[in-house]
């Protein structure tokens, strides 16, 4: 079972960032840029929140107001959900799941250290179990 750590290490450790007091149009153009679903929210180096696609339609679009003239920290979400390098991806799925997020920062030491999407997690679900049906397939065959 893969750990996170061993999976930001494949994946790469980039993290995305706004700060609370840009614009939501600058940080969607990020997204787009970056091919992203959502940033981490950075005053220095603290977190303080993950901006996603679903805040942006649910706290702009639905409610008509104007990406150029808020700011992030009036959509971000502020009650974020973090995991540990050490801990694996079974359980970072389940946390998802259980939460119905998207994204998962990685932290260390109070420190982002990556970010993580239900994407990267289901991949490397899919490739382990890739390559236990090879292991059982060339046991199999003898």
């Amino acid at each position: 079972m893969q750990s996170v750590n061993q999976l930001l290490d494949q994946k790469g450790h980039d993290i995305y960032s706004v700060t609370p007091s840009d614009v939501v149009f600058s940080a969607i153009e990020m997204m787009a840029n970056e091919q992203v679903g959502a940033l981490m929210v950075m005053d220095g180096d603290s977190l303080k929140g993950v901006v996603s696609e679903r805040d942006y339609a649910r706290k702009v679009i639905l409610k008509g107001r104007s990406s150029k003239s808020i700011t992030v920290a009036e959509i971000m979400s502020t009650d974020v959900i973090t995991v540990s390098a050490a801990q694996t991806v079974d359980e970072c799925l389940k946390i998802m799941t259980g939460y119905k997020i998207r994204h998962l920062p990685v932290m260390k030491d109070n420190q982002i250290i990556g970010v993580l999407s239900i994407g990267d997690l289901v991949k490397s679900k899919l490739e382990d179990q890739q390559r236990q049906i090879q292991s059982l397939e060339q046991y199999i065959a003898g």
